[in-house]
């Protein structure tokens, strides 16, 4: 789909000067605020600029100082998955501390 804006001659004019692409800028304004809004997820925004992994769509969030979505419950989800992960590997952790200490 394509989109047209009309915005007045010399605030494009202000808007261009150090080389901004107005297409670009104006994508970009409309994806943050999407993702703040919560209408565009991660991967939409993802796909919407070609990136290639999550972490460059964070680094874009971050340059446009769009925080991530990240809840408490992400958090405990996330502080469950990392004791379930280290208690299945503390046996390998202890046999390789026999055989090394």
């Amino acid at each position: 789909m394509q989109v047209t804006i009309d915005i007045p001659d010399e605030l494009a004019a202000q808007m261009a000067l150090g080389g901004t692409d107005l297409s670009r800028a104006a994508l970009e304004s409309l994806a943050i605020e999407g993702y703040r809004t919560e209408r565009f997820s991660e991967s939409e925004i993802r796909r919407l600029f070609g990136f290639e992994t999550r972490m460059e769509v964070h680094a874009f969030l971050k340059e446009h100082g769009a925080w991530l979505h990240y809840s408490v419950d992400d958090l405990e989800r996330d502080r469950e998955t990392a004791l379930r992960l280290r208690a299945a590997r503390q046996p390998h952790f202890a046999a390789n501390e026999r055989l090394t200490g």
